[in-house]
């Protein structure tokens, strides 16, 4: 039952991602609730860097974070969207599977890389995807120096794991809120409350 609902879950999340989602938006990229409509590339780190040298000579600027995204809801496309809002293009590194298991413990991730990656990129606010094995995005930041560093959370920017080579490189670092009572965490008790009987 736990499996058939996962299922039917990500087909209503792929039919929003490919419809009309949510047309909330703010002015203010800080504020929770900042949402437009929905398209991306999954790409290598050199691959990014080849494009991030193009960006670079037409004075694109180029917004990056990272994370996990298993199982994507809406406080990640609500962060996404903000960050996107900050810059011209926004890559999204992704902590592979191997990364997420070292940081979140041997049950996660729930979806695999590949489908987590297929499922940023179908989102119009980001613009690359990039897996990375590493536990931060030190490498990304340093490889691919963007002009804007987004963490989402109440992270103080002198904490971050990435705060060295974000000041080394000279990048600014932008924190923003998450969405109030929306995590994985949060759906993965709901469907175990639900679901996890002996039907």
């Amino acid at each position: 039952m736990t499996r058939i609902f996962t299922n039917f879950y990500f087909f209503v999340l792929i039919r929003a991602i490919r419809g009309k989602f949510l047309t909330l938006t703010t002015r203010n990229p800080k504020e929770p609730f900042f949402m437009e409509k929905l398209l991306g590339e999954v790409v290598s780190l050199e691959g990014a860097v080849t494009i991030r040298e193009k960006l670079r000579a037409e004075g694109k600027t180029v917004v990056l974070t990272n994370g996990h995204f298993d199982i994507l809801h809406v406080g990640h496309v609500d962060c996404l969207q903000r960050a996107k809002s900050l810059g011209d293009v926004l890559i999204v590194g992704l902590n592979s599977d191997a990364s997420t298991r070292l940081l979140k413990g041997d049950k996660r991730p729930i979806v695999p890389q590949e489908e987590r990656a297929q499922l940023l990129a179908a989102l119009q606010c980001v613009d690359y995807v990039i897996v990375f094995e590493e536990r931060t995005a030190e490498r990304l930041l340093a490889a691919l120096r963007p002009e804007v560093y987004v963490k989402g959370g109440d992270w103080a920017i002198e904490n971050l794991p990435e705060a060295k080579v974000v000041a080394e490189c000279g990048i600014r670092a932008e924190i923003l809120p998450q969405m109030p009572g929306r995590s994985t965490t949060d759906i993965i008790e709901t469907i175990l409350t639900r679901y996890g009987g002996d039907e």
